[in-house]
């Protein structure tokens, strides 16, 4: 094999072979390993050799298992047996055909912050690394882009068939950008020509498929491959889940190549229809198929002689698949993974790493998680109290993924929280309530279902009771309270110190903020002056995230609640004399908590009734008197479903919340 060199920051002319200080020894049986350093004429100047096909000719496994070179694809139905059958057959001990051969295409701008989950991702397919070929190119950076990669790729790149490396150090902007997120001509062209790149490389080196997907999209689906592979059309795109409607596909486009809103959208996007779909285009992530019929003309740049739509790449491909008659599909029968929302042309790289943050977030709660690689040095954590004296996390043991959920997204945040073991209300009799002075408050019954109080609800209220006896105890003069079903909007961190700067700042005594609840009526809220993201708390439902002050902890224990018990979601808004009972309000005086709430709101539930994950050990319990163990479920409480008006009224203009335009 002719020398092939690779240029890198340290030096730009480095020769490979077995002492490439970046990729270490180069494996002699190796002979397709590519390290490519200048940028090839396309078909000309790439590395190339025959490869064997992949059919009935193939070599047998054990040739096939050393060599990672990459083969044409099998016939129709041989594949998809292959892809069906393929662990039969290892179980079987019968050799399995080598699957096709795929490209994965890297394109890495300023990622940083995506980089460790994006590549993990990759990691994580199950898909032979000796089937597949790593085209890697950085460009532009003013982060640790460049760095991560190569450390990525000194790690694992002798485990793929090829792996193409492709930094440019220099410059690190274009000359008439705005900042790092402002697409530029020059931007839009140099990204094309990159990918272009790449689809030549795949086709030059006889791969099957090329897997585009931005550095943002994590896969976190291992199947990905396969599922699409599967599927034998020539473009298609696994689609991808958001922070919002956006999503990697259109459903519609004008003549003149703009979005065009349609009805198909949201039911696709909201998977209220399943399948593959045609769609006029996809972007971010996609698989083509390099043996596919009329896909040899697909093309980022130049565009297509008769283009005439926007100059931009994802544009320009629409525009090839269409003159080429090449049809574009999008799936979204699985859930494949997900992708971030882009920030504005005006925003910088830290409003995309808070975006980033709230995805991995949003990936912990709806699942399947992110995992970072563990070939990539990320930058050290620094978790604080925000400013507060404790961060309070109550947590039921037996309940350890919402636990480690809510662990994992204090951490994301660097938020330094402190586990509060919850009382379990299956562990309560009547013997252990009666030694902690619980009774009930008389003629209590829940407003919607009628239903008396619950050993859950018992467990809940001693939890958050406990909590305000140490604040006494420790003299603390304000903390954070979350209860571990907390679903946090976007850069919660910055609202939140924000949000305790402006109440400072304006010298507003305070004695509890919500920072998350359920408004039974907003309508009614009373701005505070100055204070734009605060109002005064009306009646509302649940404790999942609240601040609490020294003075309101104070005045919650002298009300004395354990001997008159109700939920403590009801006996807070008692306390700040906005419950509508009467009768319960009689019981306590002075109703006097200074009670506000942030406006929009910072956290909501992970889940609600009726969704799938949903759970509460506060609705589904023990009556408080009933020691025979058994559970009763009041799940169709007012209480925990979704209010609708929450998804309208949403957090316009602070977080991520769905927006009209967002699947633009």
């Amino acid at each position: 094999m002719p020398l092939v060199e690779e240029r890198t920051l340290e030096n730009p002319r480095i020769g490979v072979g077995s002492g490439s200080p970046l990729f270490g020894r180069c494996a002699p049986h190796n002979p397709f390993r590519a390290r490519l350093g200048p940028r090839p004429r396309p078909g000309r100047d790439a590395p190339h050799r025959p490869l064997p096909s992949a059919g009935l000719g193939a070599p047998g496994a054990a040739a096939a298992a050393r060599a990672p070179a990459m083969l044409a694809t099998p016939a129709a139905p041989l594949l998809q047996l292959l892809l069906l059958l393929g662990p039969r057959l290892e179980a079987a001990g019968v050799a399995e055909p080598p699957l096709p051969a795929v490209v994965l295409a890297i394109l890495a701008r300023n990622a940083e912050h995506s980089l460790p989950h994006y590549l993990g991702a990759l990691e994580r397919l199950d898909y032979p690394r000796a089937r597949l070929a790593l085209w890697c190119a950085t460009d532009h950076n003013v982060d640790n882009t460049t760095e991560m990669l190569q450390e990525w790729l000194a790690a694992v790149g002798d485990d793929y068939a090829a792996v193409v490396w492709r930094p440019e150090g220099e410059p690190r902007s274009y000359p008439d950008e705005e900042g790092p997120k402002h697409w530029t001509k020059e931007r839009h062209q140099f990204l094309m020509e990159l990918k272009q790149e790449a689809l030549t490389f795949a086709r030059d080196w006889g791969a099957d498929y090329i897997l585009f997907a931005d550095t943002d999209n994590i896969l976190t689906n291992s199947q990905t491959l396969r599922l699409l592979i599967k599927q034998r059309l020539p473009v298609v795109a696994p689609m991808l889940d958001s922070q919002t409607y956006y999503s990697n596909f259109w459903c519609g486009i004008t003549p003149q190549g703009y979005y065009r809103r349609t009805a198909d959208y949201f039911p696709t996007k909201n998977r209220q229809r399943r399948g593959c779909f045609r769609v006029p285009m996809v972007h971010s992530t996609f698989l083509v198929s390099l043996r596919a019929e009329g896909t040899e003309q697909l093309g980022f740049y130049p565009p297509h002689p008769n283009y005439t739509w926007p100059f931009d790449d994802i544009i320009i491909f629409a525009y090839a698949c269409q003159a080429a008659g090449v049809s574009a599909h999008v799936c979204n029968e699985h859930r494949y993974g997900y992708m971030n929302v882009p920030v504005k042309s005006h925003q910088g790289l830290e409003d995309e790493r808070v975006n980033f943050i709230h995805l991995i977030l949003e990936a912990l709660v709806d699942g399947p998680p992110m995992w970072a690689s563990a070939h990539v040095s990320r930058p050290p954590k620094r978790p604080s109290k925000m400013g507060f004296d404790e961060v309070f996390v109550i947590s039921l043991a037996r309940r350890p993924n919402r636990r480690e959920r809510m662990l994992s997204s204090l951490w994301e945040m660097e938020i330094s929280g402190r586990l509060v073991d919850a009382v379990d209300g299956r562990t309560l009799n009547s013997s252990v309530m009666r030694s902690l002075g619980v009774d009930l408050l008389p003629g209590y019954q829940d407003p919607y279902s009628g239903r008396t109080l619950t050993k859950g609800e018992v467990g809940c209220f001693l939890s958050h009771y406990s909590i305000w006896e140490e604040v006494v105890a420790r003299g603390l003069a304000q903390v954070v309270v979350f209860e571990d079903d907390v679903r946090f909007e976007s850069n919660f961190k910055m609202r939140l110190e924000w949000l305790m700067k402006e109440v400072e700042a304006e010298k507003l005594p305070w004695d509890l903020i919500y920072l998350g609840r359920k408004q039974v009526n907003p309508e009614e809220e009373a701005a505070v002056e100055g204070l734009p993201h605060l109002v005064v708390a009306g009646y509302s439902y649940w404790t999942l995230a609240y601040v609490l002050s020294l003075a309101g902890a104070r005045k919650l224990l002298a009300s004395q609640p354990l001997r008159r018990m109700l939920p403590v979601d009801e006996f807070l808004p008692i306390m700040f004399d906005q419950h509508p009972n009467e009768q319960y309000k009689a019981h306590f005086w002075p109703r006097d908590l200074r009670a506000f709430s942030a406006r929009p709101l910072l956290a909501a539930p992970t889940h609600y009734a009726g969704d799938a994950e949903w759970l509460s050990d506060t609705e589904t319990s023990s009556p408080w008197d009933d020691d025979s163990g058994r559970l009763v479920s009041w799940s169709g409480s007012y209480k925990t479903l979704r209010d609708p008006r929450q998804d309208l009224a949403g957090s316009s203009g602070h977080s991520l919340h769905p927006h009209p335009q967002d699947e633009l």
